[in-house]
């Protein structure tokens, strides 16, 4: 089914909406002319995966907060603090602007410098094929759901000003993603990325100044609307303020400690789960030198600090003036406080965040399944390159399609993504920069340990068991430690399981597909 904020509809005048429809059939022209321009860039498969290793520090930041800044920024984290407050929007924007920069201080220099198009590429040089294979076919399923979710972002926009069936937007909204991302490849969503954010950022500071204005609030002062807003939240919800559990309104002791866990499962997966993505590193990989690799990811944190922090106003704001019922606060207040123009303005600045997350999403897991999996295939060799990259992207196109149509909770579809990343990636990844001895056997059994046993745990959250005891009282701790905790296992028993990969072993395998 589709997500909540799509159950609402929104009549606009007959003169807005055709306002709406022409600019954004437009815009889409627009973009699709960009990536067009972007494609005579692509000559070789490094060009189409890793923009060639060119982008200098302005498209390199600019495509990394642009893949940050998506549906879950949006629409999920402005939902999520109106219900929860600050405890709902841990993983996304703190966790998930905290990854960003924790990247470019660790992670960025050291994985620029190996000279790689994917995270794959990685395991194979660290540890061997084996590890390559396994992690390829973990990642890249794990990216559908973070697809998905972009999908049915913008299928919700579609259905909420214009009353598209959401099966109908979501397969609108597939083609058009697959359409940028098939003709240019990394070249094609760098620039439209970096062009994409700075409308979605002029967007959001629009309707963020409008709905701090309303007469309850600022009335007409945005600054003043902020203090005022921050002053009637401590009086009237000072519970949507606090960034930890409280005891008191816990209920009992165990279900303090399980909150508790809970906000530091949240950070973890948010922190550490991104760090393998192939979405963040790929971008790492695009850059022109290691050091504007690393700056590019923490200029990038610090600014989506910084905006992804205007969706949780909109979210506060909303339950101040418009404190009944249950809305979307983001569409309830653009409808509300902008004009049909800037309404419009607006509707394109959204379109931009999702798009320009969209198109990065389903470029991570492609780059991966056609450099790493399919090049496998004696079909698809080097001399075939360029068609199975681009082979990959219509495949994994219809993998998030299929995702989006089963229909889950927006920050129910990041978590997913990004907690099989943390509980089966993270590891090998760590211990791969900065870990001696290795082997081929200890990535796998951290990869596959780690996969697994957040499966079953995970499962077992879902399901619920309260009638079985022991199943309920393992539901205490939240499944991505126990994947977590499985992997470090699992890598520690390899080490013990095989000898050591020499390096020689492992310069053999350096330049095989």
């Amino acid at each position: 089914m589709p997500p909540v904020f799509c159950v609402h509809s929104i009549d606009l005048s007959p003169a807005a909406k055709n306002l709406l429809a022409v600019a954004l059939c437009g815009y889409v022209i627009f973009l699709l002319a960009i990536s067009i321009f972007a494609s005579r860039r692509v000559e070789t498969e490094a060009d189409y995966l890793v923009a060639g290793r060119r982008l200098p520090l302005f498209l390199a930041w600019g495509t990394l907060i642009a893949t940050w800044f998506g549906a879950a920024t949006m629409f999920a984290a402005a939902g999520a603090v109106r219900e929860d407050g600050l405890l709902g929007v841990i993983l996304d924007p703190f966790a998930c602007a905290g990854t960003l920069i924790l990247a470019g201080l660790f992670f960025a220099r050291p994985l620029w410098n190996r000279n790689i198009f994917t995270m794959a590429d990685f395991y194979r040089q660290t540890y061997g094929p084996a590890a390559e294979l396994t992690g390829g076919l973990i990642q890249v399923p794990s990216y559908f759901a973070w697809i998905a979710l972009q999908y049915s972002a913008l299928a919700g926009l579609l259905q909420l000003y214009f009353a598209i069936p959401f099966s109908v937007g979501v397969f609108l909204v597939a083609l058009i993603t697959l359409a940028y991302t098939l003709i240019g490849g990394m070249w094609s969503v760098t620039l439209t990325d970096s062009f994409q954010i700075l409308v979605a950022i002029v967007g959001l500071v629009v309707l963020t100044s409008a709905s701090l204005s309303d007469p309850l609030l600022g009335n007409g002062n945005p600054l003043l609307g902020m203090s005022v807003l921050y002053e009637k939240l401590l009086s009237e919800h000072p519970e949507h303020l606090r960034i930890w559990p409280h005891y008191a309104t816990a209920g009992s002791t165990t279900a303090y400690i399980t909150s508790a866990l809970s906000v530091l499962a949240a950070w973890a997966t948010g922190l550490f789960g991104n760090i393998p993505g192939q979405d963040l590193q790929q971008r790492v990989f695009a850059a022109k030198d290691a050091t504007t690799a690393s700056r590019a990811c923490i200029l990038a944190g610090l600014l989506y600090l910084v905006f992804g922090s205007l969706p949780l106003v909109l979210g506060f704001a909303s339950l101040v003036t418009h404190p009944g019922g249950t809305l979307d606060p983001v569409a309830y207040l653009a409808n509300t406080y902008l004009s049909p123009t800037m309404l419009v303005v607006f509707v394109i600045a959204v379109v931009s965040m999702i798009v320009s997350t969209a198109t990065s999403a389903v470029l991570a897991p492609a780059t991966i399944l056609g450099h790493n999996l399919l090049a496998r295939i004696p079909y698809f060799k080097n001399e075939r390159a360029l068609f199975r990259d681009r082979l990959s992207v219509v495949l994994v196109s219809i993998g998030g399609f299929c995702i989006a149509m089963l229909g889950e909770s927006l920050m129910g579809l990041l978590d997913i993504a990004l907690s099989i990343q943390l509980c089966a990636l993270f590891v090998p990844v760590v211990f791969g920069i900065y870990g001696r001895p290795r082997n081929q056997a200890c990535c796998v059994l951290a990869m596959l340990f780690g996969f697994l046993t957040w499966s079953i745990t995970h499962g077992i959250e879902v399901w619920n068991p309260t009638h079985i005891s022991l199943l309920s009282t393992m539901q205490v701790i939240p499944s991505d430690f126990y994947g977590l905790a499985a992997s470090i296992a699992g890598y520690c028993l390899g080490l013990k399981a095989g000898p050591t990969t020499s390096t020689e072993d492992l310069a053999s395998t350096r330049d095989s597909p």
